[in-house]
């Protein structure tokens, strides 16, 4: 359920269970942050996408209910994801839901295909975001904002989310993967320890 496809220093990872709008199981997310801590001094650029009109509904309902909501295992996957030392393109094919945020807030870029949603229904289930999710959101699109989608609950569209900040472009669906892959053309061609020290000297957190 965890595609990965290595083109030498760029890594496609792509979470394919459209059945299931890319929900999340346990083993998904083992799986993700293996691959994450895989990749970690190895990828120059890793791409992360989804299968279908959906990129994740966030955590799977039958694991969520069994304890997957309030799991470490998310804060676990977007801390390795941040410190990846590569440059990181989430590359949004739909909509972006719940405890799902956190990976895509912890990549550098975020792009996504017009029809795209972005809401993060934790004032209404009940369940607490993890811990650097908001932080990340305030960095992206203030505290106002970030209240918009944890407190007030908004599903926000593609359109507003590029205005805000929440991604940084949005590209029609046959060009989505081309276009993330236009993102990193420039760090395949350099070094992998000058992709490391120019991310190094960005880095906000």
């Amino acid at each position: 359920m965890i595609d990965v496809h290595k083109d030498g220093d760029l890594w496609y990872v792509t979470l394919n269970r459209p059945e299931k709008a890319n929900s999340l199981t346990p083993d998904m997310l083992a799986t993700l942050i293996e691959v994450v801590g895989d990749a970690h001094g190895v990828a120059k650029c890793l791409i992360l996408s989804g299968v279908g009109n959906v990129f994740s509904a966030g955590a799977d309902l039958d694991a969520a209910k069994a304890g997957l909501a309030t799991s470490p295992l998310w804060e676990e996957l977007s801390t390795s994801m941040a410190a990846l030392p590569c440059l990181t393109i989430a590359a949004l094919n739909g909509t972006l839901a719940g405890g799902a945020f956190g990976m895509a807030l912890a990549c550098d870029l975020r792009i996504a295909v017009p029809e795209a949603k972005f809401f993060y229904p934790v004032m209404t289930l009940g369940y607490l975001p993890q811990p650097s999710d908001p932080k990340r959101l305030v960095a992206l699109i203030g505290p106002a904002r970030a209240k918009m989608i944890l407190m007030a609950g908004q599903k926000i569209g593609a359109d507003e989310a590029v205005s805000w900040g929440l991604i940084d472009r949005v590209v029609a669906r046959d060009d989505l993967m081309s276009a993330a892959l236009d993102l990193g053309r420039t760090v395949l061609a350099a070094p992998v320890s000058h992709v490391a020290g120019i991310k190094g000297l960005v880095r906000c957190e």
